[in-house]
């Protein structure tokens, strides 16, 4: 199996798992723990369009605050335990779901509280190549991502009795297994400092809870809805 780390776009027509730590990935796999799908959009008009055509909640940020008019912004320290009677979650971010738009492949969403799981997953369903995709931030390389995809890629690995990765993601893996060293780099990563310059560090703690939910999200009709055993 090859196993390999990339930067917004995969290389991978298999299995690719997209990765945007702070805080999409993490929020959608939370959410899911509240709403039956996701459906993610790539603007706030649109969403407010799907809301009125579908029905649903609709979350988002742009520049890491709530977007005005939204019900709720871009949290998932919020959205792990939020009670709800709609089914759908209508979001849009700055990064993660535009990363989304372009993947051909059949996609996951990874961050560190599903790592382990997703690694799980991604083994089941790949045939040959899984690729993990850093979202980044704004076409820039996020420290955030290369780290939780680090220890994605070690529980993918370890799934596998056989396998071939690339360089970046060999240094991703041995960068992830200080968990100390780990989460120091979520808070002093450029997006980690910027969410506590804008009060969200309970989102950051959030983010940085390694293994929590065993949710995997699935990307596929332009929908994210937890993968099937």
């Amino acid at each position: 199996m090859k196993v390999t780390l990339s930067f917004e776009t995969t290389v991978s027509d298999d299995v690719s798992i997209m990765v945007d730590a702070l805080r999409a990935s993490t929020t959608i796999t939370l959410a899911l723990n509240s709403f039956d799908k996701i459906i993610p959009c790539f603007t706030p008009e649109e969403a407010f369009k799907l809301k009125d055509e579908i029905g649903g909640t609709i979350a988002g940020e742009r520049k890491g605050e709530k977007i005005e008019g939204f019900e709720l912004g871009n949290s998932p320290s919020i959205l792990k335990d939020y009670e709800s009677d709609e089914s759908n979650l209508i979001l849009t971010t700055s990064n993660g779901t535009r990363i989304l738009e372009n993947m051909n492949s059949t996609v996951l969403v990874g961050s560190l509280v599903n790592a382990k799981a997703v690694g799980e997953k991604a083994t089941r369903l790949a045939k040959e190549h899984i690729d993990v995709v850093m979202a980044g931030v704004r076409g820039e390389f996020a420290l955030e991502d290369f780290l939780a995809s680090g220890e994605i890629l070690y529980w993918i690995c370890e799934n596998l009795s056989e396998y071939e990765t690339n360089d970046l993601a060999k240094a991703a893996i041995i960068a992830s297994r200080d968990y100390d060293a780990m989460k120091e780099g979520f808070y002093n990563s450029n997006t980690g400092k910027r969410l506590l310059r804008l009060g969200h560090e309970k989102d950051i703690e959030c983010c940085c809870e390694k293994n929590i939910s065993n949710n995997v999200a699935i990307y596929a009709n332009n929908e994210l809805r937890l993968v099937k055993d």
